[in-house]
C-alpha cells in the first residue's frame, strides 16, 4: 500500500517526507520533481517568501543509482528562511486560519506553534512525493495537469489543447487564456491596493487512467471520494467537484449520464459528464477534477479578531502570506490527484517491482476490452 507522510514547520529546518510502498525500479528524475517545486512558487500574486526559497529536492533514502529499490524514499527540502527560535509570539488569531481553534485542540498561548504547521509551506512537500507518483503514473502513459479556471469571479474562455498547452507556457498564472489572465493580473493589483485577497477555481485533468481503479464496494474506497479527499486536504480548498460536480443537481438525467457506444472496438462513452468515474470506479474516461479555493486569510488590512494574552479586540496578527495563491494551489492539486492514483494503480496491479507491475497491467488491458 502506498503511503506517506510529511513533517516540518514553515520557518524551520525544512520539510521532511516519506513516501513508502514505492516499487523497486523506477528512474527517479530530480530534474522533474524540482520544476514541479519551481512551479508551485510561481504566479501573479505570491508573498515576499518565494523570493527567499528555491525548493530543491533531497532525495536521502529509497533509491541507488538514480532508481528506486523498493524501500521508502525518504526526501528534504531545506528551508533558506529558518528563523522559528527566533520570531515573536503570536496572539491575535486570524480569522479563516487555523490559529484560534489549533490553540484551542493544543492548548497553546503562543498561536506561532499552530500556524508554522499549519502554514501552505507544508504543501511543497507533497508536492516533491506527487511528482514522484507522476513519474510513476507516466510509465503507463497517465498524464497529469492542472490549471486554473477562475480567479476572483473572473472565467476563462474555450481554448483548444493545443492553444491551452502554448499558453500555459508562458502564463503566469497557470492560466490557458491570456485576454483572461490580463483582466485576472489587473484584478490582484487592485486587491494588493486594497489589502485584500483573492481565490478562485482550479481543474485536474488525468488522461490515460485504465477502468477498474477504486471501487464501490466501501465509501472509503470510492476513487471520487478519495480524490474528493486528497484535494480537500490542500489548505484553503473548501470544495471538489468531479465531472459536472454540482451542475448535475440542476438537470434532467438524459443530460447528466454518458451513454455508452462502441468506438475502435472499445466501450466509451460519448460524452464525459461523470468525469471518468461511475460508481467510485474509473471508466477509462478523463478524470476531472474542480477544486474551490477561499481567499487566503492573512490580509494587508487584518480582520477583527481578540489577542488571547489581554481579551480585548485588536487587529489579526499579519504575516508575510500571499494575496493570491491559486495557481500554486493547481500545482497542490495535480500532485495530491496524482499521489491518490497512484496509489490507486498500485492497488489494483500492484507488485513489488515496475516490471511486476507492468506485467499485471498489460495482462489486465488484454481482458478488459470485453469486445
Amino acid at each position: 500500500m502506498l503511503r506517506y507522510l510529511t513533517a516540518g514547520e514553515s520557518h524551520g529546518r525544512g520539510l521532511l517526507a516519506i513516501l513508502d510502498g514505492f516499487p523497486a525500479g523506477l528512474k527517479i528524475d530530480e530534474d522533474f520533481i524540482n520544476t514541479e517545486l519551481q512551479a508551485r512558487q510561481a504566479g501573479y500574486g505570491r508573498g515576499g517568501r518565494m523570493k527567499i526559497e528555491s525548493d530543491l529536492v533531497e532525495i536521502w533514502s529509497g533509491f541507488r543509482g538514480g532508481i528506486s529499490i523498493g524501500s521508502p524514499l525518504g526526501i528534504l527540502i531545506r528551508n533558506k528562511d529558518f528563523k522559528i527560535e527566533e520570531l515573536p509570539p503570536v496572539t491575535a488569531p486570524r480569522p479563516g486560519h487555523a490559529d484560534l481553534a489549533g490553540a484551542q485542540k493544543y492548548g497553546h498561548r503562543d498561536i506561532r506553534n499552530v500556524l508554522e504547521r499549519a502554514s501552505a509551506r507544508e504543501t511543497a512537500a507533497r508536492v516533491a512525493l506527487g511528482a514522484i507518483a507522476q513519474l510513476l503514473l507516466r510509465e503507463f502513459d497517465i498524464r497529469v495537469e492542472s490549471w486554473i479556471e477562475s480567479l476572483g469571479g473572473i472565467m476563462i474562455g474555450e481554448t483548444s489543447e493545443d492553444e491551452r498547452l502554448a499558453n500555459l507556457r508562458s502564463s503566469l498564472l497557470n492560466c490557458p487564456d491570456p485576454a483572461a489572465e490580463k483582466k485576472m493580473l489587473e484584478l490582484i493589483d487592485r486587491v494588493i491596493r486594497d489589502g485584500d485577497s483573492l481565490g478562485g477555481v482550479f481543474r485536474v485533468e488525468v488522461s490515460g487512467v485504465p477502468p477498474g481503479l477504486g471501487s464501490y464496494s466501501q465509501g472509503d474506497t470510492r476513487l471520487d471520494s478519495r480524490l474528493a479527499s486528497a484535494l480537500m486536504g490542500i489548505p484553503a480548498i473548501k470544495g471538489v467537484e468531479i465531472g459536472l460536480g454540482f451542475e448535475a443537481s440542476s438537470l434532467p438525467g438524459s443530460l447528466v449520464h454518458d451513454e455508452i457506444i462502441v468506438a475502435e472496438d472499445e466501450l466509451r462513452r460519448t460524452t464525459n459528464r461523470a468525469g471518468g468515474i461511475e460508481g467510485g470506479v474509473s471508466n477509462g474516461e478523463k478524470i476531472i477534477i474542480r477544486a474551490s479555493m477561499k481567499p487566503i486569510p492573512t490580509l494587508g488590512k487584518p480582520l477583527k479578531t481578540v489577542d488571547l494574552k489581554t481579551g480585548e479586540p485588536a487587529d489579526a496578527a499579519r504575516e508575510r502570506a500571499d494575496v493570491c495563491a491559486l495557481p500554486a494551489a493547481s500545482v497542490v492539486g495535480r500532485a495530491m490527484a496524482a499521489l491518490e492514483l497512484a496509489r490507486a494503480f498500485l492497488e489494483k496491479f500492484g507488485g513489488d517491482s515496475m516490471e511486476e507491475i507492468a506485467r499485471n497491467y498489460t495482462g489486465y488491458l488484454g481482458g478488459v476490452k470485453l469486445l
